[in-house]
């Protein structure tokens, strides 16, 4: 079943990368890489995607959305007054993205084993260490 399961995200993958969209694609690139280094079962795996997914979500707004804005506030010229707001504004952005953080790995503890869920974090970096290698590679050939 676990390998059936496996190969279904893969073919999943595969159909994904076909598509023209670099995100879509990586995402998929994404989702196979962790199902397969988490070793995900099946039930695992439906209670753990939709968690996941709102999380980078979320995760993808805040970073996105603020720093724009911060960065056009910067290029705007700000005084040194309007400097240290916006340092701490970036403060408690770090903060939410922390307890968002926290509040995720709260939520996966009812759907995976402690182990799978450090497994999670390296998974992460593992992959977009590979990514980025990819990326390295095609702009080099």
């Amino acid at each position: 079943m676990k390998t059936k399961f496996t190969l279904l995200l893969l073919c999943f993958a595969f159909f994904a990368i076909a598509q023209p969209r670099k995100k879509d694609q990586i995402k998929a690139m994404k989702i196979a890489f962790i199902t397969q280094e988490l070793e995900l079962t099946p039930d695992e795996a439906t209670k753990f995607w939709p968690l996941f997914n709102a999380f980078e979500e979320k995760q993808r707004e805040i970073r996105q959305e603020r720093f724009k804005e911060y960065m056009d506030k910067i290029d705007g010229g700000i005084s040194e007054k309007e400097a240290s707001t916006l340092l701490t504004q970036m403060e408690n952005n770090e903060d939410e993205l922390y307890n968002l953080r926290k509040k995720f790995v709260a939520n996966l503890k009812s759907v995976l084993p402690a182990t799978k869920i450090l497994k999670l974090k390296r998974a992460e970096e593992k992959f977009n260490r590979k990514l980025l290698k990819e990326i390295r590679d095609k702009r080099n050939n």
